[in-house]
């Protein structure tokens, strides 16, 4: 028997993998009857599914109480990635921490950078004017690019300047005169208090604006002058077409390939500006065009997608009592991604160096032992639904059933007979009972073989 994986379930798995975290093939024969449509409506209206309960993942794991680690943050962000109903939520959050880098190994405050994560999530599918309203008021960030020390007497540009250069407009879109005016604008934007450890525990700094230490000095801010303050900054930045870009840039390499194409970057860009720098109907007219949808395996996953993805399939951590979430987030962290610890302002270097040496090994040894552990409950399921219909499969047949288990991927032609040769798979298999420890056991190959594959690292 061939396995045929029909266009829609191929489209629909692409698509879980972009805007979502991945699925096998039983969600996707779930989600096919609604419509690819309907499901990109689903998926950009997250409001109309609840957010996790997480009243027992917090009483499982009481060794975190108080959020006295940024690393919980970062494990509970891996576990609702691998559970929630609102996947693009997450995703689109996960978009903006790599382009807002924010790292705890300077602001050193777990519930400043939980506030931060909580944020992005919070405003990441909204208006781009709102976003960047809301990170400029952001306690961890103003700490980490030294906004404390912005005052009126004595300008601090760190923020003004990565305001332009890596959150909205790009280098060359500006003059120093207007990082200088920028940085004014913003004197007086602080937080309560800096030191971050008090006796009792971490205590979360709030944003204040110390009217008597901002600047009303006249500032020009991209030719127009004018009493200016941060939120008029803010307007003017996202009015700009190099705003446009910037972001339509951001969009196309998270969700579509790590390969620029200047033609659908000018049309996400075009779509930003014509939706009144809202991310929602951009992501919607995204995932609609035909350059989405013949996007396939453009794109290397990020350790976050790659751990997260690799656990859904393998039906891991479904459950709050399973322990072991560190281990997820020490995970990304070895494949090179540190939830909210990013290694510099500019956040990660992505594509091609997510695979580099050493992060290629981690990538493949922790999907292959997830994969390929017919103990793990998504495995079972995944063996059960290929055996259940057949006596005895070929092994050309059986890798298909596996590629399609694991989301309706697709492999070349030279990954499947390498799987073939690895294993010496030549004879047809016994699905029945009376085989059925041995095709278990090949079948946990295959699957262990596939997450080991090129195909496999790519969205």
């Amino acid at each position: 028997m061939t396995i045929t994986v029909s266009t829609d379930i191929s489209l629909i798995g692409h698509l879980m993998r972009r805007a979502a975290f991945g699925a096998p093939a039983s969600e996707l024969e779930a989600l096919a009857g609604q419509g690819y449509d309907a499901i990109v409506n689903d998926l950009l209206h997250s409001e109309r599914h609840p957010r996790l309960e997480e009243d027992l993942l917090e009483r499982y794991h009481s060794e975190h109480a108080g959020d006295l680690s940024y690393q919980w943050t970062s494990s509970r962000w891996l576990y609702r990635m691998i559970n929630t109903a609102r996947p693009l939520e997450e995703k689109v959050a996960l978009m903006w921490h790599g382009t807002f880098a924010t790292g705890a190994s300077k602001v050193i405050n777990p519930p400043s950078m939980n506030a931060h994560y909580e944020m992005l999530r919070d405003y990441g599918l909204g208006n781009f004017r709102v976003l960047l309203q809301k990170l400029s008021r952001d306690p961890a960030m103003l700490f980490w690019l030294d906004q404390q020390t912005n005052h009126s007497a004595a300008v601090n540009e760190n923020y003004g300047r990565e305001l332009l250069e890596l959150f909205s407009m790009g280098r060359g879109n500006y003059t120093e005169d207007d990082v200088r005016a920028c940085a004014r604008a913003f004197t007086g934007w602080t937080l309560d208090q800096v030191i971050p450890r008090y006796p009792h525990g971490y205590y979360p700094p709030r944003f204040v604006y110390r009217e008597e230490d901002h600047d009303h000095g006249l500032k020009t801010f991209l030719g127009k002058t004018g009493d200016w303050n941060g939120d008029d900054i803010i307007d003017m930045i996202v009015e700009q077409p190099a705003t446009a870009s910037f972001v339509a840039r951001k969009v196309f390499g998270f969700f579509v390939s790590d390969e620029p194409d200047n033609a659908v970057i000018s049309d996400i860009s075009r779509s930003f500006q014509q939706s009144g720098y809202e991310i929602r109907p951009v992501l919607g007219h995204l995932f609609r065009s035909d350059a989405f949808k013949k996007a396939r395996f453009k794109r290397v996953k990020s350790p976050a997608e790659f751990v997260a993805g690799t656990e859904r399939l393998a039906g891991a951590h479904r459950e709050a009592h399973q322990f072991g979430l560190d281990g997820l987030s020490e995970a990304t962290g070895l494949m090179g991604q540190q939830l909210l610890n990013p290694p510099t302002v500019e956040g990660w270097h992505t594509g091609r160096e997510w695979i580099d040496s050493s992060f290629l090994v981690q990538r493949v040894n922790f999907a292959s032992d997830r994969l390929g552990n017919p103990a793990n409950p998504g495995i079972a399921s995944v063996i059960e639904r290929i055996a259940s219909d057949r006596t005895t499969i070929n092994p050309d047949d059986l890798i298909e059933a596996c590629l399609y288990e694991m989301g309706a991927l697709e492999a070349m032609d030279a990954t499947k007979q390498a799987i073939k040769s690895e294993l010496e798979l030549a004879a047809p298999l016994d699905c029945s009972q009376h085989g059925r420890q041995e095709f278990t056991g090949i079948t946990a190959d295959v699957l262990r073989l596939i997450a080991s594959s090129r195909e496999f690292q790519l969205a």
